[in-house]
């Protein structure tokens, strides 16, 4: 097996050999209190965005939704360090080497740490691998990769979620995948399906909803690395190799772009988010169909479900009388 891990470190990187030499005694300790004092940092932010935002109790049943990545693997980590009912879930792909090696990591984790760990299989589920549902439905109607991965994993991470009893299904997205989620959803002309990307989702209770949290919310890419590096966690640093083409990527490289000039723009699109939505969340939550911008003054059509539908397919919850990923595959069947 091809080992995909790989050292991403920038500061080992295209450095003159002056700066390769190894670190004397004095330089070695500076570093690593450093490295102490922002792992204390880190930790202690994301204990304040679950206190903050009451993500989770210690009463809670919680699943981790585990890729093999950084940011899950450090929110399992912490969850279990700090006391919490934690177990892990993660789905196989079946994208050739690199499903291979996110689950001998996860696996490795788990068993570490003493880590319960729950897995789905695309081909015990659907009778096959995600690449051949995604290319059998990319025959017939343009969606692109993550598209129809997206709506998969969700169906499948709640199903199984609700079907191990968990209360809370936590999630590894950061700062960077919420700045680019508000943007890309401002962009496409529909700012209303950023109304869940908030640290705790879901606007409609519902006993087939298992409620998704972000203990992560609040913590950059590069702040997560570091912290994954510093662990020495055993987890891939590439991205999935079918998101090449994923909108997601060409709106993160314009906002790094963006970043030269403005350090703190993915904080601010945040936090305008969290600003200019509460109230909108709030009208939702009791059923207003029409809100008023306090930044345009203008009326936009917010969707609101007055009662939760069921897909008359599958079961599963859902906006219409049948779910988006039955949708698919029946597109797939065609």
């Amino acid at each position: 097996m091809v080992n995909l891990i790989v050292n991403t470190d920038s500061r080992y990187k295209d450095k003159p050999e002056s700066e390769n030499k190894p670190l004397n005694k004095i330089e070695t300790k500076d570093r690593t209190l450093k490295d102490k004092k922002f792992i204390r940092s880190f930790e202690s932010k994301i204990k304040s965005i679950i206190n903050k935002y009451k993500l989770c109790t210690k009463k809670d049943r919680i699943i981790v939704a585990c890729s093999g990545g950084k940011d899950s693997t450090t929110v399992l980590y912490l969850l279990k360090k700090w006391g919490y009912h934690v177990e892990g879930l993660i789905i196989d792909l079946y994208i050739g080497k690199w499903s291979k090696q996110n689950i001998v990591n996860v696996h490795k984790f788990c068993k570490e740490h003493e880590i319960k760990l729950n897995k789905i299989d695309m081909r015990d589920m659907f009778g096959c691998s995600i690449c051949f549902i995604r290319s059998g439905i990319q025959e017939k109607i343009n969606l692109k990769n993550c598209a129809i991965c997206g709506v998969i994993k969700r169906w499948l991470l709640n199903k199984k979620s609700r079907e191990l009893k968990a209360t809370k299904l936590a999630t590894g997205h950061n700062l960077d995948d919420q700045a680019e989620t508000i943007l890309m959803n401002m962009i496409k002309g529909n700012p209303a399906k950023s109304i869940s990307q908030t640290p705790k989702t879901g606007i409609i209770e519902d006993k087939m909803f298992v409620q998704r949290i972000k203990p992560l919310y609040f913590c950059t890419n590069d702040e997560v690395r570091r912290y994954s590096q510093l662990m020495d966690f055993p987890v891939l640093y590439q991205p999935c190799p079918c998101s090449t083409n994923a909108t997601r990527r060409k709106i993160r490289a314009q906002i790094a772009e963006m970043e030269k000039n403005y350090p703190e723009l993915k904080k601010n699109i945040v936090n305008y988010f969290l600003k200019e939505y509460s109230e909108k969340r709030k009208q939702m939550l009791k059923g207003t169909q029409a809100v008023e911008s306090q930044a345009t003054k203008s009326k936009t059509k917010e969707f609101v479900s007055e009662k939760i539908k069921y897909c008359n397919i599958c079961g599963e919850p859902s906006r219409n009388d049948i779910c988006q990923t039955c949708k698919l595959i029946m597109i797939l069947k065609k």
